[in-house]
């Protein structure tokens, strides 16, 4: 067992107000709690990970190339690897997701990116 303290574990804020905590994972998966404020979007990306994005509170828009989708509490949405997206808070108040990756990834996804 390798439990993993959420106010301890490693953290990344790549804007003001958007956090990622890295929660218990492997190479296999890892989860990442994230919080994002009103109004904020990730930029438009890919990666060789398939993704699940969970609502956890608030809403939240994720767009593809093709499509759109917003996510209340508890939705949630399967990426394929390598599928364009961007997450949006579209919301008035924070959100809160939960991003479930496999294969397992690290937060040098975006600090060694080239944008």
């Amino acid at each position: 067992m390798k439990p993993v303290d959420f106010d301890g574990a490693e953290t990344y804020e790549p804007d003001e107000g958007w956090q990622r905590v890295a929660m218990a994972g492997s190479n296999a998966f890892t989860f990442e709690w994230f919080e994002k404020p009103p109004g904020h979007s990730s930029p438009m990306h890919d990666h060789e990970n398939e993704q699940v994005c969970i609502c956890l509170e608030g809403t939240l828009t994720v767009t593809t190339e093709d499509d759109k989708v917003t996510l209340e509490k508890y939705d949630s949405v399967w990426l394929d690897a390598w599928e364009s997206h961007r997450v949006e808070n579209t919301g008035d108040v924070r959100a809160v997701g939960l991003d479930v990756f496999a294969p397992g990834r690290s937060f040098d996804f975006w600090t060694d990116r080239e944008e």
